[in-house]
C-alpha cells in the first residue's frame, strides 16, 4: 500500500536493523533522518542520501533539535548486549533505558505522531516456547529489564500526550551489515569471523540452547508496515520466523560447512542467566502484517557470510568494560580470548 511521504527518524542508524531500515524507507521517498553515536555500527552502513547526524541517544537537548517536525520515529538504537549486561549492568542500562526515555521525552516536546520500538525477545525470559505477545514480561537480566522499563515507560507517555505506539519485538537477526567485531553478541558472526582466522568457534555451556533466527529483510518487511498502519497502534507484535528452532551446536555446523572449517568447537562454562529456549510466535506478524519468512536459516547465514568474507575478517575490539569482575564472568571476557 502507497503511503504518503513522511519525515522520518531513526535511531541507530550505522547499527545492523537501523541502517537497513532507512534504506528501504529512503527508496519509498520518506525523509530520513538518522543519528548514532557509533559505538556499535559501521561507518559505511550510513545510507548516503539521509540527513545523519552523530548524536547520543542520551543528550536530551539534542534528541529535541533532531525531532522537530518529525512525524514518525523508529527507535532502533541499543546497546543490545545481554550476556554482558549481567557483568556491565550500569553501561547497558543507562544505554537502553535512559537513552530511550531521552528519545521518547523529545517525541513528546515535539508533538510526533507515532513511534515505533525496537524492544527485544529478552522480554520473556525463561517462559515456555513459542513466546506469544498476551505473555506477561520476564526479563531475568538487565539488558531484558532495561528494555521492558522502556517499553513501560514508551506507553505511558504516549497514553498521556496522545501518541501512537508500537513494539515491535525482533529476535537474533542476521544478514550483512551486522557488527562481527563484537566479542559479546552476534553468536553466528562471531563464529563466522573466527573460522574465517582459522579458530574454532566457542560455545558457551552444552550447545543445547535453542533458538530461532531473523534474516534482516524479513524483519525489516514487518517494520515498514508499522510506519502508519492503523491498526497496529497499541501493539505488541513478535517479528521473525518461528520456523527451524535449532541448537546453537546446529548453529556451529551450519557456519562449519558454509566456512569449511573443520575445527571442533571448543566449549566453556555456561553464562550466567542465559535463557536456554527462546521463540517467539509468528502467529500476530501473519495475521497483521501479512508475515512469511522468505530466507531460510541456511541462506541467511551464507549472506551473513559473503558479508564478513568480502569485508574481511577483523580481530575483535573489547569496547566496552567489564564493571563487575568475579568467579562467573566469562574467561574469554577477562582474558579476551575470543
Amino acid at each position: 500500500m502507497k503511503t504518503s511521504s513522511k519525515k522520518i527518524l531513526v535511531t541507530g542508524v550505522a547499527g545492523f536493523l537501523g541502517s537497513h531500515l532507512a534504506e528501504k524507507l529512503t527508496e519509498m521517498n520518506h525523509e530520513v533522518i538518522g543519528i548514532d553515536n557509533m559505538s556499535g555500527g559501521y561507518k559505511d552502513n550510513i545510507p548516503k542520501n539521509i540527513k545523519f547526524f552523530d548524536f547520543d541517544c542520551c543528550d536530551l537537548e539534542k534528541m529535541k533539535q533532531v525531532t522537530r517536525n518529525v512525524d514518525v520515529i523508529y527507535h532502533c538504537a541499543a546497546t543490545a548486549h545481554e550476556g554482558l549486561s549481567v557483568f556491565s549492568p550500569y553501561h547497558i542500562t543507562k544505554n537502553n533505558l535512559l537513552a530511550s526515555v531521552s528519545v521518547f521525552t523529545a517525541a513528546v516536546c515535539n508533538k510526533v505522531k507515532r513511534i515505533i520500538f525496537c524492544s527485544s525477545m529478552a522480554r520473556y525470559g525463561n517462559q515456555k516456547t513459542p513466546f506469544t505477545e498476551d505473555m506477561k514480561p520476564n526479563p531475568v537480566d538487565p539488558y531484558a529489564i532495561s528494555k521492558v522499563a522502556a517499553e513501560n515507560v514508551l506507553m505511558n507517555l504516549c497514553e498521556l500526550n496522545n501518541i501512537e505506539w508500537v513494539i515491535a519485538v525482533p529476535h537474533n537477526i542476521i544478514g550483512p551489515r551486522q557488527k562481527y567485531d563484537d566479542p559479546f553478541r552476534n553468536v553466528v558472526s562471531i563464529m563466522i569471523n573466527r573460522m574465517l582466522q582459522s579458530k574454532a568457534p566457542i560455545i558457551y555451556g552444552d550447545g543445547e540452547q535453542k533458538r530461532c533466527f531473523s534474516y534482516i529483510d524479513d524483519c525489516i518487511s514487518c517494520l515498514l508496515p508499522m510506519l502508519d498502519q492503523k491498526d497496529l497502534n497499541k501493539q505488541i507484535i513478535n517479528i521473525g520466523p518461528d520456523e527451524e528452532f535449532v541448537t546453537i551446536n546446529k548453529i556451529s555446523e551450519i557456519c562449519s560447512n558454509i566456512t569449511g572449517s573443520n575445527l571442533k568447537p571448543i566449549y566453556r562454562k555456561d553464562r550466567p542467566r542465559e535463557v536456554k529456549h527462546a521463540s517467539c510466535s509468528a502467529n500476530k506478524a501473519r495475521k497483521l502484517l501479512n508475515y512469511k519468512t522468505k530466507t531460510n536459516l541456511y541462506n541467511g547465514i551464507l549472506e551473513t557470510f559473503n558479508y564478513i568474507k568480502n569485508r574481511g575478517p577483523k580481530p575483535f575490539k573489547y569496547h566496552i568494560n567489564l564493571e563487575i569482575k568475579n568467579d562467573l564472568t566469562p574467561d574469554t571476557w577477562l582474558e579476551k580470548e575470543i
